[in-house]
C-alpha cells in the first residue's frame, strides 16, 4: 500500500491524463469521475514499483483503458449522448472544436489520436501500451488524421 503523499502526488501528476482516457472512451462525465476513484485506489492499493515516471504513467493509462473497457462491457452501463460529453470538455478544453471532433472518432482511432497528440506517446511507446503491432498504430493514426482533417472541414491537424 502507497502512502497518502505518494497517492497525491501521483493524482496531482496524472489527474488530467487519466479524466481525458475515461472521456475518449465513455463519454460521460459520471462515469468518468467513477473510473478516476477506481484507477487511483487501486494505485493506492498496488505494490507495483515503478522504474521510472513514464512507467508509472503507462500503468496508469493501462489501468485506466482496462478499468474503461470493463465498465463498457457491464450490463448495468448505459450511453449516455456524445453532447453531455463534449459539454463538460468545452468548460474544461480551449480547443474545443477539435476535442469534440476528437471524440466523435470512432473508438480504434480515438485512442491512438488521444495517446500521440495530447499524451505524446510515439507509435512504438503506444504499440507496447495496447498491445498492438506498431506499423497497425502508424495505420491507425494515419487514418485517425484523415477522419479529422474531413470533420474539421480539411483543414491541418493541429492538437
Amino acid at each position: 500500500m502507497r502512502s497518502e503523499l505518494e497517492v497525491c502526488r501521483a493524482i496531482d501528476s496524472y489527474a488530467d491524463t487519466v479524466r481525458r482516457v475515461c472521456t475518449v472512451y465513455l463519454k460521460n462525465y459520471a462515469d468518468t469521475e467513477d473510473i478516476f476513484q477506481t484507477v487511483f485506489l487501486k494505485y493506492a492499493l498496488s505494490p507495483v514499483a515503478f522504474e521510472t515516471p513514464e512507467h508509472e504513467k503507462a500503468w496508469l493509462i493501462r489501468v485506466t483503458i482496462n478499468a474503461c473497457k470493463d465498465l463498457l462491457k457491464s450490463v448495468f452501463h448505459h450511453r449516455v449522448s456524445l453532447e453531455e460529453c463534449l459539454e463538460q470538455e468545452a468548460r474544461e478544453d480551449d480547443r474545443c472544436e477539435v476535442w469534440r471532433a476528437v471524440c466523435a472518432l470512432p473508438q480504434k482511432y480515438r485512442t491512438v489520436i488521444y495517446l500521440h497528440y495530447y499524451e505524446g506517446y510515439s507509435a512504438p511507446e503506444m504499440g507496447k501500451m495496447l498491445k498492438k503491432n506498431t506499423n497497425s498504430i502508424y495505420t491507425l493514426l494515419s487514418r485517425g488524421r484523415k477522419l479529422l482533417e474531413e470533420s474539421l472541414g480539411g483543414e491541418q491537424l493541429e492538437v
